[in-house]
């Protein structure tokens, strides 16, 4: 209690956390039905920090100013990018999320914090997806693994087997670098560490070919800018070790599970043991070389500190010469991985995922917002808008929402100015968490600093190819980790002892502002969070209470007036009840709010058809082929109609539904 008095944010910020676990434990809170509600709770926390606790200004060391100042103005922008968007409820609901990222990082870098305050956030954190990564390894063992699986990849508990690698795998720094921290308890850092083995081990379950190749890199970052390589370094040693006995048995997972009519029972319970073993052998094995290190002599200390650099210089050697070995001509190596990646899945080789090489359809998502980007090159095309773009620019088989890219998202939506804006921001927050790696006088500061840091660049470098940015139970822990590093950048003692006082605070101009972006927060994302609670729950009751689920949709669509979801649905409905005028006036409602609309534009073409309008026929199915040419069924119904025929819209709607089930199974 004494230590929470001395930095009452810390109060806050473990709130805020808890919501984060619960987003990665439900469906990486990606669904706006998931993260909304929690945004709430992120603003209510916000509004007490402001309302209780002292906040000075001029005491927010400069680059934690800029950072804020700039993640506030990319939220902005990213509003302001409605304006010119051609999907605006798109637009509404990026920025909001957006605004969520900007909440999170202000929450957490505003106030300071102590080092102890600081390493029981980070420590919590950590400890509660350790735990998620226990339950979900001893849950394989209950008699149902498929359903943690999708095929033969992990996708527990997102949904999406790279962000569950991402949910484990972001949690396993700061697990290496508390693992490692003298000032924690001996059987804390065990704990750690064996939570970093289960951590390491689940996000190798994912396959995630994204994981494969970003971890490499965040070693590096990890041991190249954060000091304490030294205890860092036998920290992962043990956790490797223990990792690297698990791979056969987890690999044969895989193995297994690809045979659809396989037995995969014995082979994930012998993953489960696997995994809970390594847990135990490497949290016994660092919690008892911490009990032992205090009774060191200082002689014998310094002799162990020469040889585990003699150790690491040589695992460095031994690992680089591995490395060229296994890599063979890296010129012909690149040239291939290259082939791979442009030729899409068909290029990929290997019966497992991780040596199949780089082939995905991620080439042409790229090159569509790259060519989106040329078109709209100071603006961009709109927060969140690229699925009607890909519809009409993309080559793949997918219909992806979003690029798959942090970066090319950024460029691709919000453009050189929104990019630039964001790149600033970014660069002050990095900065200013550099300013608490880099205090030598505090290891444990150096520790919490270091391993908040490199979770966020985990984070950053594995969402530069997936889309990490939109699963809010990923980017709000990121950005709310780089915000805690940001706290412990040297302040003045005056803002410490401000931080502790217990008197009313003043509401200066910071202050005010703060509020009031708060309380148009609330109104903006609490409506189209409880606009989508409405249509999930129209969509369930539509069958057997049809009036009461149009009421619904009407109250959702007045909620959000800027997403065309609730006329869709209610169109949908309409169809299903074959009211064609009632379907034609909904998707028409559908396309004044997003004119590009191509389900909404085939639709009305095909009721045109079956009413017997011809002409008006024509021109919305010429129209939708042109914002969706790759579709089958879009060009068909053009065709059926031009060559004098009418169409089934039921018959059309049934095949719609079973391609997008296609595509779900796929």
């Amino acid at each position: 209690m004494s230590r929470l008095r001395v930095a009452p944010a810390t109060i806050t910020a473990l709130a805020a956390f808890a919501v984060f676990v619960w987003w990665a434990a439900d469906q990486g809170g990606q669904p706006v039905t998931v993260w909304g509600p929690g945004a709430l709770i992120v603003l209510a926390l916000l509004v007490v920090a402001l309302v209780v606790l002292p906040v000075n200004w001029g005491n927010v060391p400069a680059a934690v100013r800029v950072a804020i100042v700039g993640i506030t103005a990319f939220t902005l922008w990213s509003y302001a990018s409605i304006l010119w968007s051609s999907d605006p409820g798109a637009a509404l609901l990026g920025a909001n999320r957006t605004l969520l990222y900007a909440y999170v990082f202000a929450l957490l870098a505003l106030w300071p914090q102590r080092r102890s305050t600081a390493a029981v956030i980070l420590g919590a954190w950590t400890l509660a997806i350790i735990v998620l990564a226990v339950v979900t390894t001893v849950r394989m063992g209950t008699g149902a693994p498929r359903a943690l699986f999708l095929d033969d990849r992990l996708q527990y508990p997102t949904g999406y087997p790279n962000a569950a690698a991402a949910v484990f795998l972001m949690a396993l720094w700061p697990a290496i670098t508390l693992g490692a921290a003298r000032d924690v308890p001996w059987w804390l850092r065990g704990l750690f560490a064996g939570g970093a083995v289960a951590l390491a081990d689940l996000g190798l379950l994912t396959l995630s070919r994204g994981a494969l190749f970003t971890v490499p890199v965040v070693i590096v970052v990890l041991f190249a800018f954060v000091p304490g390589r030294l205890r860092n370094g036998a920290v992962f040693v043990v956790v490797g070790i223990a990792v690297a006995a698990a791979v056969p048995t987890l690999l044969h997972v895989s193995d297994v599970l690809v045979k659809p009519r396989a037995d995969a029972s014995g082979a994930v319970d012998a993953a489960m043991r696997a995994i809970l073993l390594g847990v135990v052998l490497a949290g016994a094995a660092v919690a008892a070389a911490a009990a032992f290190e205090p009774r060191l002599a200082p002689g014998t200390r310094e002799r162990v500190r020469r040889g585990g650099i003699v150790v690491a210089a040589l695992a460095v050697v031994v690992i680089a010469v591995g490395g060229l070995v296994a890599i063979g001509n890296p010129a012909h190596r690149l040239s291939n991985a290259w082939h791979s990646f442009t030729q899409g899945y068909a290029h990929n080789t290997g019966a497992n995922r991780l040596a199949s090489g780089l082939g995905s359809n991620r080439y042409d998502f790229y090159r569509v917002a790259l060519k989106i980007f040329r078109a709209h090159p100071i603006g961009g095309a709109g927060a969140d808008n690229y699925f009607q773009q890909y519809l009409r620019l993309g080559t793949s088989s997918e219909t992806p929402h979003y690029p798959h890219s942090v970066e090319l998202r950024t460029l691709e939506q919000t453009g050189i100015v929104g990019s630039l804006i964001l790149l600033t921001a970014l660069v002050a927050a990095l900065l200013a968490a550099a300013r608490a790696i880099y205090r030598k006088d505090d290891a444990l500061v150096v520790a919490v600093a270091g391993g908040a840091t490199v979770a966020f660049v985990y984070w950053l470098a594995h969402g530069s190819f997936d889309w990490f940015w939109e699963f809010a139970g990923l980017g709000a822990p990121a950005v709310a980790l780089l915000g805690l590093a940001c706290s412990l950048h040297p302040r003045p003692a005056e803002a410490h002892a401000a931080a502790a006082t217990t008197s009313p605070p003043t509401f200066g101009w910071l202050r005010i502002a703060l509020l009031a972006a708060a309380a148009v927060g609330a109104i903006v994302i609490g409506g189209v969070w409880l606009s989508a609670r409405d249509v999930n729950r129209a969509a369930k009751i539509y069958a057997t209470q049809p009036l009461k689920a149009y009421a619904i949709l009407d109250q959702a669509g007045s909620l959000d007036p800027l997403s065309d979801e609730p006329a869709l649905i209610a169109g949908g409905i309409a169809l299903r009840y074959n009211d064609l005028a009632r379907a034609d006036r909904e998707f028409a409602d559908a396309l004044g709010r997003v004119p590009d609309g191509a389900y909404a534009t085939l639709e009305r073409g095909a009721i045109a058809s079956a009413r017997g309008d011809r002409a008006r026929a024509l021109a919305l199915l010429t129209r939708a082929v042109e914002l969706n040419p790759r579709d089958a069924l879009t060009r068909q119904a053009l065709e059926v109609v031009r060559s004098g025929g009418t169409i089934d819209v039921a018959n059309l709607n049934r095949q719609i539904l079973t391609q997008a089930q296609q595509l779900a199974s796929g």
